[in-house]
């Protein structure tokens, strides 16, 4: 294909959101109807319809704060407990507070929760301490229901255009941001007052057991573009050594979802079909000790339904194989696995970025708001930990609503079109190269390397290999070629999925303790030192282009943390009897 030099088409907005999952829908709706006067635009770089991690559907929220079940103080307590006390409670309590709101203007407006005789929310327990689990046995029509709502607001929708950086005025607030389209490699400038990322997870970190590009446990479509786009306009991402790492399915690549067994009665067992933690809520500490049953000859790991009655097993079926993943239970039909006889066979994913299952993100604060005025995040790719879907709802709804009030108090910040020039060149160059580096084999090469050398347990010698390999790619990164305009996506998407392969070995090797259980299990620094290291690690873009850190210090709680609870997750392993 040959490339299209026409100049950029220029569109101006008030409010421009970035992404439509999850957190990108509410923002823009909260942003609409907070101010109707505005010019909301939603960018997705697919449809709408039928986009992000929720993209055929949810089997339940994992962090429902509903009354009478726990309070927004006793969520936030657990949240920062299950994270080390490493969290910004302000976020967490302004999501905690918002939460039983937001599920039942979502129940107003169609998504049917799990509710008992009575016609109460049917909240189960899988947390350690507190209740929060809420199924959804009918989640399959939630972005249904979220395009409806987008449409009765009259949102502005653009499929099919990927943002690839943001614009900053001089006086250092943000400008907009430069789209691709994906169909035509036509060049998109947005001008916007406001800008609210919403772009996912870095699903494409870590390369699957499978080898296969597109097998990832996270949303194959988030390749980490908002966190590449953040760091290049400024702002700070925090504790990107914190990766989200999972159980899941070995050979199918999916959750294995002992958060909706769990509440029926399933549990984690090991080879012998004995249960060894106490708690299958995801964290750090639980993941570790699942690594420590693979690694002590107690493993293969399973997730046990077998002892539950029929009907119960086939209520988790309605759940598991209709909702989410239905190619779920056609996996399991493959393998002729029947949970009322055997056990399911789990492993551990690859790596990547989520806050939504860990904490690492862009850094905002509690009205989601980054380090660069006018820019917000939401969804995986902020900092709230433990967002899951409805954190993404919630903070995405903060994000639209706060947005809304600054874009109304201020003008379109000038950019320098040096920019725009920048960013034409580089998005045009893989067009040009008639031979070249086809972008799916760098991109293998990038995420065989992560995990070679930043799966943990991590080691410091492999990370200053992973630099010099990474920085021989970012070299290579030119030769990328790209014969059409959904392959340059595909090439753009590469440099988004080095940048956070650099920015994860660079927080890695700055943080030197051990910390979060698995997820940051150093093996020359393996104890946790709260004396240099109570911190949150922040990782921004120096002068010079690259990569430079600073601890940032943990914010003065607002819901008290008692110091006995604090290591109430490092007790989750159930004593061996002799």
């Amino acid at each position: 294909m040959t490339a299209n030099d026409d100049a950029e088409t220029i569109f101006e907005a008030d409010v421009l959101v970035i992404g439509g999952g999850t957190a990108g829908p509410l923002a823009a709706y909260k942003a609409k109807t907070a101010n109707p006067a505005l010019k909301v635009v939603l960018l997705e770089k697919a449809n709408v319809k039928r986009s992000g991690a929720i993209a055929v559907g949810m089997d339940g929220l994992n962090n429902a704060v509903v009354p009478g079940f726990a309070t927004p103080e006793q969520y936030v307590r657990e949240i920062t407990i299950a994270n080390d006390g490493i969290v910004y409670q302000k976020a967490l309590l302004a999501y905690a507070e918002r939460s039983f709101d937001m599920i039942r203007e979502l129940d107003q407006w169609g998504v049917k929760f799990l509710k008992d005789e009575n016609g109460e929310y049917d909240i189960k327990k899988v947390h350690h301490l507190g209740t929060y689990v809420l199924p959804m046995p009918e989640g399959a029509s939630i972005k249904k229901v979220l395009y409806r709502q987008l449409r009765k607001a009259q949102v502005l929708i653009s499929n099919r255009y990927m943002a690839t950086r943001l614009l900053t005025g001089a006086d250092g607030r943000i400008a907009g941001a430069i789209a691709i389209n994906s169909r035509s490699a036509e060049i998109l400038v947005i001008r916007a007052k406001a800008v609210i990322l919403a772009a996912g997870a870095a699903g494409r970190l870590g390369l699957p057991a499978s080898g296969y590009l597109w097998g990832t446990y996270e949303n194959p479509a988030n390749s980490g573009d908002g966190y590449a786009m953040a760091f290049h306009a400024g702002a700070e991402l925090t504790n990107l050594e914190c990766f989200q790492i999972n159980p899941l399915i070995k050979d199918y690549n999916g959750p294995a979802c002992a958060y909706v067994g769990g509440p029926f009665g399933a549990y984690t067992a090991n080879a012998s079909g004995a249960r060894f933690i106490e708690c299958d809520y995801w964290s750090g500490q639980m993941m570790l000790e699942f690594y420590r049953e693979l690694q002590g000859g107690g493993g293969p790991v399973f997730l046990k339904f077998d002892h539950l009655a029929p009907e119960t097993i086939a209520e988790v079926e309605n759940i598991l194989h209709k909702v989410e993943r239905p190619s779920r239970g056609l996996f399991h039909k493959r393998r002729k696995t029947d949970y009322r006889k055997d056990m399911v066979e789990m492993h551990i994913s690859e790596i990547g970025f989520c806050s939504g299952h860990s904490a690492s993100g862009v850094w905002v604060d509690e009205f989601a708001r980054t380090t660069v005025p006018g820019l917000y995040a939401a969804g995986d790719m902020a900092s709230v930990p433990h967002n899951y879907m409805l954190g993404a709802f919630v903070n995405g709804a903060i994000a639209g609503e706060h947005s809304a009030s600054f874009a109304d108090e201020v003008d379109l910040a000038d950019y320098g079109a040096a920019q725009v020039e920048a960013e034409r060149e580089r998005t045009r160059a893989p067009l040009r190269n008639e031979t070249g580096l086809p972008p799916n084999q760098v991109e293998y090469k990038i995420r065989r390397f992560v995990n070679d050398y930043l799966q943990p347990p991590k080691v410091t010698r492999k990370y200053e290999i992973a630099q010099k390999r990474f920085a021989e790619l970012r070299a290579d990164l030119p030769r990328l070629a790209a014969r059409d305009a959904h392959q340059l996506m595909r090439a753009l998407e590469v440099h988004s999925i080095l940048d956070c392969a650099e920015m994860a070995a660079a927080a890695s090797l700055y943080r030197t303790e051990s910390r979060w259980g698995l997820y940051h299990h150093r093996l020359d620094h393996p104890e946790t030192d709260d004396e240099s290291w109570f911190c949150h690690t922040q990782l921004y873009k120096n002068e010079r282009g690259g990569i430079s850190c600073r601890k940032r210090p943990v914010d003065p709680y607002v819901v008290p943390v008692e110091t006995t609870e604090r290591d109430a997750y490092h007790r989750l392993r159930i004593p061996a009897h002799s």
